[in-house]
């Protein structure tokens, strides 16, 4: 099994879950993680990645982790300081129509957002609302093409653009996307040599179906237009991830391996989860398991089952340990305090 992975963190594109996949298998193989200073849950974004955003490092004595997974924005020369010249690089994309609509559910108080009353009075003027020169904001365009490390609004030409999509696959291993989420974590379990348990998961970190609605089609072209670097990013990796699956495993394969994930990610449930899925925050009775809310999105989350025997109790709560608490729990086990 490969232990070396930057994994890139894009907002809103299920990677709260993708995280948990790899805490876990941090945690039960005793891996390093570059956190961020004073264990924070972020590498000083939106700033370009730096190494020295990372606990522990430092240019006199280089130290190598295993793996680097908190949001940052992508600078490879810089992340290249802090692991493994081996290390398998990855990251996942999501629809930029679905994407923009999350954010501006989850980033509303920003200042994009805050005043427009909906994404369509939103996307009918942008620049009444979109300052470029503010600090936040890179929620409102071309979320995905920041977080690579590129300029949101630059120009859109078919150059740029191929220049950018080249400078993706030299850096990344592999590019997963969220809307074929069971697809892509079979990629990455063959490509990373895991078991099926260690990519199995319960989605984390996702809302609650009361704030989502349907966009008309006038909307969803006027965000493909807003967003068209993303767009270029999204539809380019999604045909090559299918390309991929061809290439390297075969449709019927996917599907019996998709199948066995499911009905592995099914069993976990039944053996862990009071009723069968996730739950409202207000309904979430362990409060170390309530995720963080933000924004107007209301966060699900879980509830275990009561008188699990102290191992499976251990593996149960893994699974449903919202990123926060579990990036800090992971945190001070790497980081002890000392006592005088």
């Amino acid at each position: 099994p490969k232990t070396d992975i930057v994994f890139l963190k894009v907002h809103k594109s299920a990677s709260s879950t993708v995280m948990n996949i790899l805490f876990r298998f941090g945690e039960t193989h005793n891996l390093t993680f570059a956190f961020p200073i004073g264990g924070g849950n972020q590498l000083f974004y939106p700033q370009h990645f730096l190494a020295r955003f990372v606990q522990g490092f430092s240019p006199r004595r280089p130290r190598r982790f295993n793996i680097l997974c908190h949001h940052m924005r992508f600078l490879q020369p810089e992340v290249q300081k802090v692991v493994s010249l081996s290390a398998v690089y990855f990251s996942i994309l999501r629809n930029p129509v679905q994407l923009m609509e999350s954010s501006f559910v989850y980033y509303k108080g920003t200042s994009a957002f805050s005043r427009a009353h909906s994404l369509e009075e939103f996307l009918r003027h942008p620049y009444l609302y979109y300052d470029p020169a503010s600090k936040d904001s890179h929620y409102a365009r071309n979320l995905m093409t920041f977080d690579f490390g590129f300029n949101p609004n630059g120009e859109v030409s078919a150059k740029r653009v191929q220049l950018m999509l080249e400078a993706i696959e030299a850096s990344f291993d592999l590019l997963l996307i969220s809307e074929y989420f069971d697809e892509s974590m079979v990629l990455l379990k063959e490509m990373l040599c895991w078991d099926l348990d260690s990519v199995v998961s319960f989605p984390l970190n996702s809302r609650d179906s009361s704030t989502k609605s349907p966009l008309p089609d006038t909307i969803v072209e006027k965000i493909k237009n807003w967003n068209r670097l993303d767009w270029e990013i999204y539809s380019h990796f999604n045909r090559t991830f299918w390309e991929r699956i061809d290439r390297d495993i075969g449709r019927e394969r996917m599907q019996q391996e998709v199948t066995a994930l499911r009905e592995r990610q099914a069993e976990l449930a039944r053996i862990c989860l009071q009723g069968t899925g996730s739950v409202a925050p207000k309904d979430i009775k362990d409060s170390s398991l309530r995720p963080l809310q933000h924004g107007s999105a209301k966060i699900l989350g879980y509830n275990l089952k009561q008188g699990l025997d102290a191992e499976t109790e251990r593996m149960c709560r893994r699974l449903v340990t919202p990123e926060l608490q579990y990036s800090s729990a992971l945190y001070k086990k790497q980081f002890p305090k000392k006592h005088p």
